[in-house]
């Protein structure tokens, strides 16, 4: 298995999934949809599913002494690999700018939203989405990555859509503020049980969707 993701991480991974990291540093963007950056680095990881369809990753890996599973196992642990990393310099960023920057001219006066714990919440969703529906999506064929990304693009920008939406309804204005607060919380725990609840089912449903795929 070790092998299988240090395969990953330095054969089969796209160049530009790494530098689709950086789209972590919106988080620091005021005036801007900042959940988005979720988005952009699940697109990085996009990158590579198409780059190992064109060079038949998934073809040599099969013929490779391992499992199905671990096939699967690997491609997931890469890509929530990419996730964390990206979700720990959010993480980062976000600390800066409430701890150290919360007065600071444009973030006071941003009407979108703020790098909050919500924020962080939000951004989990979107890997969660991305983890269900483009890569459960992705391995019934383990070749066909089109509508599973569609499906993937159309809810995440529903997700980003509520983030910006929620903070300016009545009650529910602290979603958006600079300052932690018990909302935010609330989505950054929902964002959590998300993630880890449907990236789980999602790998078990992958595994038995490939094992059941005749290369």
């Amino acid at each position: 298995m070790k092998d299988l993701i240090r395969k990953e991480v330095t054969l089969t991974a796209a160049p530009i999934t790494y530098a689709f990291i950086a789209f972590s540093l919106m988080t620091m963007l005021p005036g801007y949809p900042i959940v988005i950056s979720g988005f952009f680095i699940c697109l990085g990881v996009l990158y590579t599913y198409q780059f190992g369809r064109e060079f038949n990753d998934i073809l040599y890996t099969s013929l490779l002494p391992v499992s199905k599973g671990d096939i699967v196992r690997s491609k997931f642990a890469f890509t929530i690999g990419i996730e964390m990393v990206s979700f720990v310099i959010m993480v980062i960023l976000t600390v800066i700018r409430m701890a150290v920057l919360p007065n600071v001219e444009p973030y006071v006066n941003n009407p979108l939203l703020n790098a909050n714990l919500a924020y962080l919440g939000y951004v989990l969703i979107v890997f969660a989405l991305f983890n269900t529906l483009f890569l459960g999506g992705f391995f019934k064929t383990a070749y066909y990555y089109g509508k599973p990304f569609v499906l993937f693009c159309v809810a995440a920008f529903i997700v980003v859509g509520i983030s910006e939406t929620l903070p300016h309804l009545p009650g529910l204005c602290t979603l958006g503020v600079t300052t932690a607060e018990p909302l935010q919380a609330a989505v950054l725990i929902l964002g959590i049980v998300f993630f880890v609840v449907g990236t789980g089912l999602s790998l078990k449903v992958s595994i038995k969707r490939f094992d059941r795929i005749d290369l």
